[in-house]
């Protein structure tokens, strides 16, 4: 009964967050490789941005999660979806 409330609390957040964090950035067309950027799921072409860290369990256990690469997400305004970009 804990995992199902947690989840639907998590997922309440989530959205809650996300909708936040649309306000507070600059909601706007992403180009990727010269290419116009439309969400996967629901085609939308406005995005908001973010860094995200890609943690490994090596770097953490030795505590070293900040030189850990990152990578950019375009979060689409409508849906939500997160497009995960790495350079290269």
């Amino acid at each position: 009964m804990f995992n199902n409330n947690f989840t639907i609390f998590a997922i309440v957040i989530n959205r809650k967050y996300n909708k936040v964090m649309s306000n507070n950035q600059e909601v706007k067309q992403r180009i990727v490789k010269g290419n116009k950027l439309a969400c996967n799921v629901c085609k939308h072409d406005k995005f908001w941005s973010r860094t995200t860290l890609m943690n490994t369990s090596k770097m953490t256990f030795f505590k070293l999660d900040w030189a850990n690469k990152s990578a950019l997400n375009y979060i689409c305004d409508n849906c939500g979806y997160v497009h995960w970009f790495m350079n290269k």
